[in-house]
């Protein structure tokens, strides 16, 4: 009995070396930097630290398109006022006379007309 005893302890120890053997190989395969979840740690830790630059970038150009931004609306502000001004100093000016329906006759005509010979006689 003791006998069979040892054979199942000497097995169990066998199983128990091989299935540590087997596990060993795992843990390394799993933690292998090229194609493992170690590799894909390493990558991701990489791909964090290219994001939170690009991030600084982002948000550094966001503050001076802010600032150029905060320029260009004061200096329409600015301007916005001054059109307001003349637009109101414009209420004062008195409307143009109205345009003339009738042709105006030939002594209110702004053009010079040279006069034929034949008009000067007749007068």
């Amino acid at each position: 009995m003791t006998l069979i005893a040892d054979i199942l302890l000497a097995a169990g120890a066998l199983g128990a070396a091989l299935y540590c053997y087997v596990l060993s190989r795992r843990l390394r395969r799993f933690t292998d930097l090229e194609k493992g979840v170690g590799g894909a740690v390493a990558v991701l830790s990489v791909q964090v630290d290219e994001l939170t630059e690009i991030l600084t970038k982002a948000q550094t150009s966001a503050k001076e398109s802010v600032t150029q931004l905060d320029a260009v609306s004061a200096r329409a502000e600015a301007a916005h006022k001054k059109l307001e001004l003349s637009m109101a100093s414009m209420h004062d000016v008195p409307e143009p006379a109205a345009p003339m329906a009738v042709a105006p006759s030939v002594s209110e005509s702004p053009f010079f007309v040279r006069r034929s010979a034949e008009a000067d006689t007749k007068q």
